[in-house]
């Protein structure tokens, strides 16, 4: 087997998916409805007319709410690869090896996410303390 051959399937797949972008794009551009006006070009969020400035300040601590969403919803995609590598040791009996000829098997892995929780645990009490979750 050539151990070329998974890169050159994902190059495939990313060449096909930008090749029916861009069919798309040019069919909706040349097919497409020409219709301009007043109510067709103004500019509109959601579907309701823009009313007042479009360019307003948000307040800060929608940035800090996202910002944190965005740090647990990371930490849920790190569960994936822990849950699949648990289930091999809690099941199967697997080890894996961590260096210097020690090796780990399901206590490690739970010990691990434990201390991984516990510091995302903390994190969320310290956010929570700072008030990042009050919108007064």
């Amino acid at each position: 087997m050539d151990p070329l051959e998974p890169y050159v399937l994902i190059g495939l797949v990313i060449l096909t998916v930008m090749g029916m972008a861009a069919v798309m794009l040019v069919l909706a551009h040349t097919v497409g409805p020409k219709r301009h006006g007043a109510v067709k070009d103004s500019p509109y969020e959601s579907g309701m007319p823009v009313i007042g400035d479009t360019s307003r300040r948000f307040n800060v601590r929608y940035y800090i709410v996202a910002m944190l969403f965005l740090l647990f919803d990371v930490e849920v995609v790190l569960l994936w690869p822990w849950v699949l590598a648990f289930y091999g040791a809690a099941a199967n009996g697997e080890t894996f090896a961590l260096g210097g000829g020690a090796t780990a098997g399901k206590g490690f892995l739970l010990v691990g996410m434990g201390v991984f929780f516990l510091i995302l645990l903390f994190g969320l009490i310290y956010e929570w303390k700072r008030g990042a979750f009050e919108w007064e």
